[in-house]
């Protein structure tokens, strides 16, 4: 029995339906990740290959072209080509489209403003796929005529739409915009080219990469065009399967839109510019307390200049009346005023600098009041602004995990040690300029009655934003929380970073799509129990508390500054941020309890700060839910709305996630570490008091330091004063960069819940294991001590890292000596001690460490003029010594030792020329003499060699 075969579907069924805007949407967003791809790739591989042109390099210029990010270099190269490859199918249909818009019937332009998007379309690929490299004439000519082509594209495009329409009002905006800025890039590029002025290029860059936005954004346009077509797909022989036998079409104005059917491009922009503006406030915020600790550093004790950090409650002044009225009908100007904080890099003097960033901060704290004042009388708008603001603080620290743990606007950065000041400031002042207050004449939708009490309200924001700004602000801080050192049991910043910044990600978007669960008791309990793990306990069991508690204290942020917002600015914020300052006081508190003034309730009570900060939130919640919720996305209005922000804020995430993993995988994907020598099997070691990364001038000193490692070619490093994961020091990482730039292990020490000043190793060679022990401190600072087991070229070797108390405490240091000699007397390996002992050579305690006991001998018992830094050593080959001056990166100078395994262990100090021993054990011949950058070697004026 045989016939036709059976239809599978309906002939004549619609298999799939798409509305026409997601041709401009896929076009707009593979074009756009195309350019912005490469950008980023380029900059975090090859940063100082493509600024440089033939004329100037870094610092002159700090910014690339486009043609040199896309061309010049694997693999951002090949990135752009790949995403500008997936865009050639939507810019097909997108020229099939607009003609289709546009044409007429027997009418003549039409057809040739497609024929002209047409071929421009084949000279974009001629510019792409040959590069100046392959073929620099005819990557030109393709170039030169795609830009021609462009003049009749934009305009005759501009003249086919509608008269009246939002197309054709973005179409002049985008198209004018892009003409306009072909004038300045011709000047600079003269200036560049005919001119060799210095910086000039980076200027053009800036018009340059402006065209590509505005070509990119003028198609984008389409999309307000193409939304009254619908595409279909339609079985008319019932060859396929599985389909209904009908879809709902998307031409219907009833149809539902999903999440990012709702997109705006418009509403985006804006929603941007409330982001970057909460950016900046995290920037400036940031900035002063890391600025702050340069004062009671230098003058080892309270320097007065703390009183700084209440200007955070700049607000109360908006309880004067016209004040308040000045701001709000002005909101541009505290923005603006902002913007000090980052701009207070031009000033070189250091208080005048931290003055300048205080005044920053308080325009800052005044505006982030006046913004969410009254924010419940427009529906969402809370939610929007407050998701807005958590968005702003994940850009800070995703800004840090590209810059090692600096934020490159921070005012302790510039050009010279990596900083994008320029950048971050002028892209300030544009948000700034657009920052808008929609609850403008709005009357207030909460009454007196139902308000409930400010103080709630504000205990609970303050203790939010000191707990975001604490543990938050960087992505290392949670991950430090839970080190234990070597081997590995919990997560390293690199690349787990990026997981604390997708579980703050996750926790933004948990509090916009279950914006009325979050702020309920059980969620709390569950942020309680997160942040109860991750201080008990340390590996990954910390780790994943954290994780948790990250979660959920990104997505109460809304919740709480909504419920804020419905009380007096003034009263409400200045008391918010007064607790916040009280509480940054107790977090300098548990760890400088021996310099400040009732030092010891606090000390070493992070449980204390923390349980306070989560009650305290409790508060908040509490006062929360006694305010009846304004908006619902039952109404059509509410529904439109919160679609709207739901696609703004998944664009948004769905960005800073893929650039987060791009930036982790740029990290780690690094060459195992190697020793310089490994011919010799020479170790060269040294030892340094850092002063916190911050150095004479109040600059981020950690590039200094890395050049000074790596020409004294140091193998294994200890570094003192090196714990900063405190908001009064900025949460960094100091050792983050030095170990990635020079290729180095790192072992960061006892973590900030550990209540020291930090002691870190980093090494070239692998770390078989290590410990941290926290020695005896009755009465002063606590003493932190790493002991590490090297894979010395195939030998194991001890290392010791060891910061002792201070002068006055003469029972803690006698503790702390008893301490750390059993360490060294326990240790059958051969042993190295780097260390910050406080003591005169040949006497006092001293006598304990060098002892028949320990079995370590000084590296040169003749150098008489120490106190703070001593090398020590049992059981390994000593043949030099040196001591390099600071330079203006620390109080403290550098020492140094050279050391070789496998041979004869036996030492003299017998002191013979350089002449004499092998030429790979010399020190570098740079530091000879006036050195450089400051650095030389002193005290005795060269390195010393032993027999």
């Amino acid at each position: 029995m045989s016939g036709a075969p059976a239809k599978l579907t309906k002939p004549g069924t619609v298999v799939v339906a798409a509305n026409g805007k997601w041709i401009s949407y896929a076009h707009s967003t593979f074009a756009g990740y195309a350019f912005l791809s490469a950008l980023v790739v380029g900059m975090s591989l090859h940063f100082h290959k493509i600024v440089k042109n033939e004329y100037f390099g870094y610092p002159e210029e700090w910014f690339p072209s486009v043609s040199a990010t896309i061309g010049d270099r694997y693999p951002e190269r090949s990135v752009f080509q790949v995403f500008i490859a997936l865009t050639a199918g939507p810019r097909f249909l997108l020229l099939l489209l607009t003609y289709l818009l546009f044409s007429k019937p027997g009418a003549l332009f039409p057809k040739i403003h497609g024929v002209v998007g047409l071929v421009r379309t084949l000279t974009c690929g001629g510019w792409v796929y040959i590069t100046s490299t392959d073929d620099h004439d005819w990557h030109d000519i393709f170039m030169i005529s795609y830009m021609i082509l462009t003049i009749p594209w934009v305009l005759g495009g501009i003249y086919l739409t509608k008269p009246g329409t939002k197309a054709k009002k973005w179409r002049k905006i985008y198209g004018y915009s892009f003409f306009a800025m072909i004038v300045p890039l011709v000047y600079y590029f003269i200036q560049h080219k005919v001119n060799h002025i210095a910086g000039a290029y980076t200027t053009y860059a800036f018009f340059e990469w402006s065209l590509i936005f505005f070509d990119v954004a003028y198609d984008s346009v389409t999309a307000l065009d193409f939304k009254a077509f619908e595409i279909r797909i339609v079985d008319m022989d019932g060859v396929t399967a599985g389909f209904s036998s009908s879809v709902n079409s998307s031409s219907s104005r009833e149809a539902k839109t999903g999440v990012l059917g709702a997109f705006s491009l418009a509403a985006f922009f804006g929603f941007f510019s409330t982001i970057y503006n909460s950016f900046m406030f995290w920037t400036t915020l940031s900035g002063l307390t890391t600025l702050i600790w340069y004062f009671p550093l230098w003058y080892m004790g309270v320097s007065g200049y703390e009183a700084t950090l209440f200007s955070t409650i700049a607000p109360f002044l908006l309880g004067i009346p016209f004040v308040f009225s000045f701001f709000f009908k002005y909101p541009q100007l505290a923005y603006l005023g902002q913007l000090l904080g980052p701009l207070a890099y031009l000033i070189p003097g250091p208080s005048d600098r931290l003055l300048t960033v205080t005044a920053g901060t308080m325009f800052g704290t005044i505006a982030l009041a006046v913004e969410f004042w009254n924010i419940t009388s427009r529906t969402y708008l809370g939610l929007q602004k407050g998701t807005a603001f958590s968005i702003g603080l994940i850009m800070s620290v995703i800004a840090k995990f590209a810059f090692y743990a600096n934020n490159p606007v921070w005012p302790i950065m510039h050009a010279e040690n990596g900083g994008w000041n320029k950048t971050g400031i002028v892209v300030g002042i544009v948000t700034a300029l657009l920052a808008a207050h929609p609850q403008v004449g709005s009357s207030e939708t909460v009454s007196s009655s139902k308000r409930g009490t400010s103080v709630f309200a504000a205990a609970g924001l303050g203790s939010l934003l000191f707990t975001l700004h604490s543990l938050l602000s960087d992505s290392s801080t949670l991950i430090y929380f839970a080190w234990n050192g070597y081997p590995l049991t919990g997560p390293l910043p690199v690349p787990y970073g990026a997981v604390t910044i997708l579980a703050m990600i996750l926790g933004v978007y948990v509090g916009v799509v279950k914006k009325n669960a979050v702020g309920g008791w059980i969620p709390f309990l569950v942020g309680c129990a997160g942040a109860f793990v991750l201080y008990k306990f340390e590996d990954w069991t910390g780790y994943i508390g954290s994780v948790v508690f990250t979660v959920y204290i990104m997505s109460i942020v809304p919740t709480l500054l909504q419920s804020a917002s419905i009380h007096p600015a003034g009263r409400t914020f200045g008391f918010a941020f007064l607790i916040y300052s009280f509480l940054v006081l107790g977090h300098v508190w548990v760890v400088a309890y021996a310099f400040v003034p009732g030092g010891p309730l606090l000390r070493e009570r992070t449980d204390i700060l923390i349980g306070a900060s989560m009650a305290l939130i409790g508060l908040g919640i509490y006062g929360a839910s006694k305010v009846p919720r304004s908006g619902s996305s039952a109404t059509k209005k509410g529904s439109n709305v919160l679609n709207k922000l739901h696609s703004s804020t998944v664009v948004a995430l769905t960005i800073l996630s893929a650039l987060t993993v791009g930036i982790a995988y740029t990290r780690v994907n690094k060459d195992a570490p190697k020793p310089y020598h490994p011919e010799a099997k020479l170790m060269t070691v040294g030892i340094w008091t850092i002063h916190f990364g911050l150095d004479n001038d109040m600059w981020a000193s950690e590039g200094r330091m890395a050049d000074a490692i790596r020409e004294l070619e140091l193998d294994v490093v200890g570094l003192l004063e090196s714990d900063t994961q405190r908001v009064i020091m900025g949460n960094r990482d100091v050792t983050q960069q030095i170990a990635e730039e020079l290729g180095m292990y790192v072992d960061y020490g006892p973590g900030p819940n550990k209540h020291t000043w930090g002691a870190a190793l980093l090494s070239k060679f692998p770390i078989l294991n290590s410990t941290h022990h926290l020695l005896p401190s009755p009465v002063g600072e606590l003493a932190p001590a790493i002991h590490a087991t090297l894979d010395v070229y195939g030998y194991p070797v001890d290392v010791v890292v060891f910061h002792s108390g201070q002068e006055e405490d003469v029972e803690d240091r006698r503790l702390q000596t008893a301490g750390v000699s059993e360490i060294m007397a326990g240790s059958s390996n051969p042993t190295i001690l780097l260390s910050y002992l406080v003591t005169k050579p040949l006497e006092g305690n001293y006598l304990t460490y060098v002892s028949e006991h320990t079995g370590m001998n000084d590296i040169d018992p003749s150098d008489w003029d120490r106190w703070c830094e001593y090398i020590l050593y049992k059981g390994i080959k000593r043949v030099a010594y040196a001591r390099v001056s600071r330079s203006t990166i620390t109080d403290t100078e550098i020492q140094t030792g050279k050391f070789v395994v496998g041979v004869d262990a036996t030492s003299s100090n017998t002191q013979i020329p350089e002449a004499d021993v092998p030429e790979v054990y010399h020190y570098p011949a740079m530091f000879r003499g006036e050195g450089v950058r400051g650095h030389r070697y002193h005290v005795f004026d060269e390195p010393r060699y032993y027999a």
